[in-house]
């Protein structure tokens, strides 16, 4: 597997034809003022050790050389080969409400954001699971399924905004269903999953979704964000104007806390209630904690091999031989026709 670590510098590639077209003109420009002076070909039976040859071939050593260079700045790479990595962990499946109520800043900065860092926080301690990632507003949609591969369930999570589900609403009972289906047949490891959410606008059987999962073997813990005081919802991430209802009125959200925690009775896991401290992630890192874990294996490409010392070599090589290429015809190789 191949890559550049820095392929940003690859865009320098534009400015390469720029350098031959240059070149190209100043030769003619150069050939025109030698003109001035006479006939060209007397010109150069007057001067028999100039070789226009050898300019030539040092402007296009030059030319490739300033190729690898840019080759070997950008790093490129090699996956040295797949391993098997082994893993024990449990399989957990995390569903995060994406509605716009989410926005509201009644926790710093706001709770989507502040779900997004406890979830991450979570991800990082328990580097040793298989993660799947559902997001739901009106409707909940499948992120990322199962995976053992934590490092890119962080990259979908970071990338989570209220815009990925258009259809408003808080369908917290889509979002379990969805989550169950996101599971192994596996029976032999134990299974969760978090639903964190501020309950708002809440749209069917919640806790007859989190009874059936349960009944299934799958821990449903739900983390409530938000106060129960409430907050008004701001236009989107970054404004500073917040939504109003018909009447002209701001509208307030609130979290709902009493459902949250009778979805969580009904599927047998921990509600926890998420501030600015810390403490919601501590609490639910130690209930997962007594859930039993099991051997599990993934592929995995292993760290990637540095190739920067090929092409330096290669640079390396070219200046040298560029060097040793004189302007002029040395006279002891005057019968060697390598440069004319």
């Amino acid at each position: 597997m191949f890559r550049f670590e820095n392929p940003e510098f690859l865009y320098l590639f534009i400015a390469m034809p720029l350098i031959v077209v240059l070149h190209v003109w100043l030769n003619i420009r150069k050939r025109k003022d030698v003109e001035k002076l006479g006939v060209l070909s007397t010109l150069k039976m007057m001067m028999p050790e100039l070789s226009l040859g050898r300019s030539y071939t040092k402007f296009w050593i030059i030319f490739v050389a300033l190729c690898v260079c840019i080759f070997m700045i950008a790093r490129p790479q090699f996956g040295t080969k797949v391993e098997k990595v082994e893993k024990k962990g449990i399989e957990l499946a995390i569903a995060i409400d994406v509605s716009n109520s989410m926005l509201a800043r009644d926790v710093e900065p706001d709770r989507l954001a502040k779900a997004k860092q406890m979830l991450t926080r979570i991800i990082n301690v328990r580097d040793q699971d298989k993660v799947a990632l559902v997001v739901f507003a009106g409707e909940a949609f499948v992120q990322m399924p199962l995976t053992g591969d934590t490092q890119s369930a962080k990259l979908f999570l970071k990338s989570i905004d209220p815009n990925l589900v258009p259809v408003q609403g808080t369908a917290i009972a889509d979002a379990i269903d969805l989550c169950v289906r996101s599971f192994s047949s596996d029976k032999d490891v134990d299974k969760a999953m978090i639903i964190i959410t501020d309950g708002e606008d809440h749209e069917g059987n919640a806790m007859e979704a989190a009874k059936k999962a349960a009944d299934a073997g799958i821990m449903v813990n739900v983390v409530g964000i938000g106060s129960t005081q409430g907050s008004p919802i701001p236009q989107s991430m970054y404004s500073n104007e917040f939504k109003t209802d018909n009447e002209g009125n701001v509208v307030v959200s609130k979290l709902n806390e009493q459902m949250c925690q009778e979805i969580a009775q009904s599927g047998k896991g921990l509600y926890v209630h998420a501030d600015n401290s810390n403490s919601a992630v501590r609490t639910l890192e130690s209930e997962l904690e007594n859930l039993e874990t099991k051997k599990t294996a993934s592929l995995s490409y292993s760290d990637y091999d540095e190739k920067f010392d090929i092409f330096a070599w290669i640079l390396l090589i070219m200046l040298v031989f560029e060097l040793l290429i004189l302007d002029k015809k040395n006279p002891r190789f005057k019968n060697i026709r390598l440069f004319k």
